[in-house]
């Protein structure tokens, strides 16, 4: 007998709402339940495809304390997908506990392919893909300086998200430990309306971003050391 799946990790848009796949709105419409990081903004993709199905908060506040109920019925056979309010689950967003204690309990998961908002920034940045590492975001504080002399010395194409009020930190950060020349990329809003990408050197993308207003999802694609 063939086992039967009872979590499902759902890409979704990360801007455009038409960047979703038809297999992804058949999960969302076959499943018990969709566990959402923010019921609203998933709710609104939902009305969009007349998807009717209940929706529970899952987010990085409330998932430790969920993780033992959710595991219990996904063993009982309730079926449930999991989505995140833009791209794909875990990445930079809630799912990893989720995932792996389906893993640690033998339920069996699916994941669909789909929108990741790095993907997109890399590929269009003219720096090198054929080897990168994605850091997500750097720490605040505790842990940051270390991470950015790592950094420094890497070869590979490095990746990173960072929020738009942090992006001109970030990056005269970046600046002083890999040198103003060293040539990066910036994409915010991939997908929506306002969508921008600026390439250049560090010391050219500073000098971009630090005369207007910065809005949006962001993402710095950096060169490797040569």
């Amino acid at each position: 007998m063939q086992e039967t799946t009872a979590l499902y990790l759902v890409p979704t848009p990360i801007g455009n709402l038409e960047d979703i796949t038809l297999r992804a709105l058949n999960v969302l419409k076959s499943v018990d339940t969709i566990l959402a990081e923010d019921t609203r903004t998933s709710g609104v993709l939902m009305k969009h495809y007349q998807i009717n199905k209940a929706l529970q908060s899952y987010h990085i506040f409330n998932e430790h304390k969920q993780l033992a109920q959710l595991i219990k019925r996904l063993k009982e056979g309730e079926k449930m997908a999991l989505v995140s309010d833009a791209g794909t689950p875990s990445i930079s967003d809630p799912g990893f506990l989720l995932v792996r204690a389906c893993v640690e309990e033998g339920i069996k998961i699916e994941c669909l392919p789909g929108p990741t908002a790095f993907v997109p920034a890399l590929v269009k940045s003219g720096l090198p893909s054929d080897k990168f590492v994605f850091e997500g975001f750097l720490p605040h504080k505790k842990g940051r300086k270390t991470r950015l002399d790592i950094l420094a010395q890497e070869d590979r194409t490095i990746i990173l998200y960072e929020s738009p009020h942090r992006l001109l930190k970030c990056l005269e950060q970046f600046a002083e430990v890999m040198g103003p020349d060293r040539k990066a990329s910036v994409s915010r809003e991939i997908s929506k309306i306002h969508e921008e990408t600026v390439n250049g050197t560090l010391q050219e993308i500073i000098t971009h971003f630090s005369t207007k207003t910065v809005k949006g999802e962001i993402v710095i694609v950096i060169d490797g050391k040569k």
